[in-house]
Formats: structure tokens, sequence, C-alpha cells
């Protein structure tokens, strides 16, 4: 069965930057769709971006529009999140998770059933 685990958090400072990795392991990316989504302290999940397993269909909220950048490597079962312009409000545990479902644009994380533990983001000076 397909395991996924993040890694690539850290601290930085407002306006730097980060590469979130998603890898898989027990099994393959192939045919799944990606989503990443954060959960910042008291707050609910929500989802940040997601990709298809051909990479054309490709949806971010709009907090992070043009920030962020999702990509997959699927010769190397990873998933990447490259996040710019990092904001104190992006500070929150991110996590991957995979589905055989869509990428829809409400990227919602009731639709996905394999998720990894999470790695923390913090943005501050």
């Amino acid at each position: 069965q397909l395991q996924v685990a993040e890694s690539g958090g850290g601290l930085v400072q407002p306006g730097g930057s980060l590469r979130l990795s998603c890898a898989a392991s027990a099994y393959t990316f192939t045919g799944y769709r990606i989503g990443w989504f954060r959960q910042a302290p008291g707050k609910e999940r929500e989802g940040v971006a997601c990709i298809n397993s051909n990479s054309r269909i490709i949806h971010y909220a709009d907090s992070v529009k043009g920030r962020f950048t999702i990509s997959r490597d699927d010769a190397k079962n990873t998933v990447s999140l490259q996040m710019n312009s990092l904001k104190p409000e992006d500070t929150a545990v991110y996590f991957c998770a995979a589905t055989l479902y869509y990428c829809e644009a409400a990227i919602t994380r009731y639709v996905y059933d394999v998720w990894g533990r999470g790695t923390q983001v913090s943005v501050s000076s």
C-alpha cells in the first residue's frame, strides 16, 4: 500500500523560500493525484495545492497563488512544493496526501486517503 512522507520543513524569515518534498514508499505515485495541505494551531487543515497524475491539472489556494509551485517527478516518486515569498501566516504543519480521485479546485481533504505525518514550516523574523 502506498505510503508518503514529507521533508524539507524548517524555520525561515519572511520573504524567504523553502522546498518541501513528498516521497512515496512501498508503492508508486503513478496514477495518484497528490495534494499539499497545511494546518496551523487552532485552525482546520486547508488545501494548499494539488496536481493530477500527468501534471496537466494543477490547482492552488488563493492564498498561495503566485508564490507556491507544485511539481511531480514520477521517476523519482516525489512531489515537490516550492514556496517563495513566505509570510508569517504560512506557518503551519504541511502534509502531503494522495488520492485516486481528482485534483479539484476546492482541494478538499476528504477525498485524500493516504497521508504523511507532516513537516513543520515556521516563518518568523
